[in-house]
């Protein structure tokens, strides 16, 4: 009897290949492969005849944690190979690694990700010693550019390098806990296989990494006699594991994938025809992207491309030219700007953002769009007829035929919208929501799908399967899973609040509004308050279309709200520029207050109160005073103006102190002098805007104001109005069109002018970049007064 331990790199066409030679030298009665030991009873079901890639898919969800991971197998992947090779020679293959919703792999959500690349010191000094840039380029020069060297004869061939390069990838180094748990199980996997083989050979497939390990724990102790339990899920779990279709963009290293090689369609090609015809492929589905793409690829680039890539092969010592000798005679030869990020093959990882539009070709044709298929036979979860079954009822036709209009007063049309959102949170592909309400307080009664591609729909129904059996289930268990993801966080509860109700998930809608109020309650961050306000308020206002105006339990929420919110407003400090999540905050007190102040424990005069503080406090921010100032004004409050601020030396402030006006009109006009400095008064003014502008500008309120703002702007040195021009210009952004022309309208008769007040408002460029060309000819026509450089007249 003897046990053969192979230690491979996933997705390595060299190991598959010897892989495959064992198999056929050995003809083992056991091939053990790494894998999850629970499908063992499903291999029939793996085997049947997939177009690769495809993926083991597993799943598991408790009270305390929930998992996925993912399993992938293609064609030249070793662990497929063995599977293959080793039914087809007769021999019993089984997974031997323990199920993925195993706490050994807590964090991980892919089984096959390197072991080796946590442990990267002993591949650093080999890339070194091989003046190579990355662990892939090491790979190619060890292995996969001449998998069996003439030396390799006397040396013991491929398996004996394989072996004394993962020994030293392993090295000394311990194992974590999860790794250790995952090798003493595979090595009781080993010991019964050798205890029931007799005197026929035992192959053991795994990982490299694991190697070392399992030989020795194989040796350290004696065969077993009966195969190891598969352990099962904790009492109360769910999980399982279903094949998907996988694709060669969701292996590709340059996209994201953790395991194996990168580039998926290149090795495809060398493990169906060998180097040579995966050079000559890969230059022509590089040259044939860029020319579909409109990159000019000339015969005499690849030419020269194909001889920049031979010198590059003989100076490596390469027999053929590898991939990264050619992707590296490619860019030579038809690339010629300047690069602002090294090539993508020089290290480990994904594009970044800049990288040259020829380099995203070349990677993308070396990664090729190869998706996987299932076998017809394949035993799908019920989620996927469940969906089918309920869009053939709503005459719902993914990816294809016209837009679909819903409207939501209907209720059999509510009904639809309800199935196409459920999908929708769940990721699956098939119809996008162009238009619609977008948050409680969008009166909006009708939504517009439009079908998009199914790329991807059949993996992503199979997945979500693991929520649940029916569509209703699944989405409800997904919307849990957002809810508890997103802790305390007030703008992320709102948003799972939000689709839970356009869902339909009422069931759920309690829970999450209760978590939202106490999420509410513990907010540290006035932006995403507001946003949570905002969207309790408007479901409890508005949402009568699903059922939920007027909830207690969203009314709890909007009074937890307001008060959080005045709670961290009077606590502000500091200057900078206008923060819309702030003022957004305090919009959402002020509609709270105006619609529904009965259901508030805090009166209008207390709103009024701390406003009237805020406002006064010279610490707080310019834009919190101004829109504590507006808020005062929407709700009648004549209590002291209380504006005095930091900027009471500026020459064009006006009058100062502390003001008993009537509330009205005036008010407006004798705050805004009290805010006058340049540097802070377009803040102050974007507050105020903010907050009250209806109020500003009905009944012909917006004179008095706008007639200090011009007098207070035209005042100004032309220094102060260059620096004060930013912020006016984002304050009078919150006016429509209509009222700045109307604003406009008001200045040119001001003046005694007669014009169009359109005209005024279309300049022929951006006003700040001529306010900066005016400073910039300002500080020229200084400095050649200072040096008496000024031409004469």
């Amino acid at each position: 009897m003897s046990v053969t331990f192979l230690g491979v790199r996933h997705h390595s066409p060299a190991c598959a290949r010897l892989v495959a030679r064992t198999i056929e030298e050995l003809r083992p009665a056991h091939v053990l492969v790494e894998g999850p030991s629970d499908l063992n009873g499903r291999l029939d079901e793996l085997l049947l005849g997939h177009e690769l890639p495809i993926a083991v898919f597993s799943h598991y969800r408790d009270q305390e944690r929930t998992a996925t991971s993912w399993a992938p197998l293609c064609d030249y992947s070793p662990e497929w190979v063995a599977l293959s090779a080793g039914r087809a020679a007769g021999a019993e293959v089984r997974f031997i690694d323990l199920p993925a919703w195993h706490p050994a792999f807590a964090g991980r959500t892919n089984r096959y990700a390197d072991a080796e690349a946590r442990y990267a010191e002993a591949t650093a000094r080999l890339c070194r010693r091989f003046q190579v840039d990355s662990v892939d380029a090491l790979w190619d020069r060890m292995f996969e550019s001449d998998p069996e060297s003439p030396s390799d004869a006397e040396e013991g061939g491929l398996a004996a390098r394989l072996e004394a390069y993962f020994d030293l990838v392993r090295g000394d180094a311990v194992a974590d806990e999860g790794d250790r748990a995952r090798e003493e199980y595979m090595a009781a996997w080993v010991r019964a296989a050798v205890a029931s083989a007799g005197d026929r050979p035992v192959l053991v497939v795994t990982g490299g990494f694991h190697r070392p390990a399992l030989v020795a724990l194989t040796a350290a102790a004696a065969p077993d006699g009966g195969w190891p339990e598969v352990p099962g899920p904790p009492e109360g779990a769910v999980g399982g594991s279903f094949l998907v279709p996988y694709s060669f963009r969701q292996l590709d290293a340059f996209a994201g994938y953790q395991s194996g090689m990168p580039s998926p369609a290149y090795y495809q090609r060398l493990w169906e025809a060998g180097p040579r015809a995966a050079g000559e492929g890969l230059v022509r589905a590089v040259a044939g992207r860029l020319r579909e793409r409109g990159h000019p690829v000339s015969t005499a680039g690849l030419i020269a491309a194909h001889s920049t890539a031979l010198g590059l092969a003989a100076l490596r010592g390469h027999r053929t030219p590898t991939r990264l000798d050619l992707l590296d005679g490619l860019a030579g030869a038809l690339i010629t700007d300047a690069l602002d990020e090294p090539l993508p093959w020089t290290r480990r990882g994904t594009l970044r953002p800049g990288s040259h539009p020829v380099v995203v070709e070349m990677v993308a044709a070396c990664g090729g769009d190869r998706v996987g298929r299932l076998h017809p036979d394949t035993p799908l979860p019920p989620l996927v007829h469940d969906v089918g079954a309920r869009l053939a009822t709503l005459g719902l036709t993914p990816g294809e035929g016209r837009p679909v209009t819903l409207h939501l007063t209907d209720p059999a049309e509510l009904t639809r919208s309800q199935v196409l959102h459920r999908l929708r949170v769940l990721g699956i592909p098939g119809f996008t929501r162009v238009t619609g309400p977008a948050h409680g307080t969008d009166p909006v009664f009708t939504e517009r799908w439009e079908p998009r591609t199914t790329a991807g729909r059949e993996a992503a129904l199979i997945e979500a399967g693991g929520f649940g059996a029916t569509l209703d289930e699944a989405a409800v268990v997904a919307l849990d899973d957002r809810m508890h993801a997103a802790g305390t966080e007030p703008a992320a509860l709102a948003g799972v609040l939000f689709d839970a109700v356009v869902c339909g998930a009422t069931r759920l809608s309690a829970r999450l509004v209760a978590e939202l109020g106490a999420g509410l309650g513990r907010a540290t961050v006035l932006g995403p308050l507001g946003e949570a306000l905002h969207t309790a308020l408007g479901l409890w206002r508005h949402d009568r279309v699903y059922g939920v105006a007027r909830d207690p339990l969203l009314a709890a929420a909007v009074d937890t709200a307001v008060g959080r919110v005045l709670w961290l407003a009077e606590g502000v400090r500091g200057a900078g520029g206008p923060d819309q999540g702030r003022l957004g905050a305090l919009v959402g007190v002020r509609d709270a207050v105006l619609h529904a102040g009965g259901l508030l424990s805090v009166s209008r005069e207390t709103v009024a109160g701390v406003c009237r503080r805020i406002s006064a406090d010279p610490s707080a921010p310019a834009d919190l005073r101004g829109a504590a100032f507006g808020l005062r004004r929407v709700l009648g409050d004549t209590g002291g103006l209380g504006t005095r601020g930091p900027d009471t030396g500026s020459p064009n402030a006006g009058s100062r102190g502390t003001h008993s006006p009537d509330a009205r009109g005036l008010d407006a006009a004798t705050a805004v002098r009290a805010a006058a400095a340049p540097g802070t008064l377009g803040d102050w003014l974007a507050g105020l805007f903010a907050l009250a502008r209806t109020e500003l500008t009905s009944g012909g309120g917006a004179e008095p104001l706008i007639d200090v703002l011009d007098e207070l702007v035209c005042a100004m040195p032309e220094a102060d109005f260059l620096a004060a021009l930013p912020a006016l210009r984002q304050a009078f952004a919150y006016f429509p069109p209509r009222e700045r022309e109307r604003i406009a309208a008001q200045l040119i008769e001001r003046r005694g002018l007669r014009g169009s007040a359109r005209s005024l408002l279309r300049v022929p460029a951006d006003p700040l970049l001529i306010a900066r060309a005016r400073t910039l000819e300002d500080h020229v026509e200084r400095t050649l007064d200072r040096y008496g450089l000024r031409a004469a007249p």
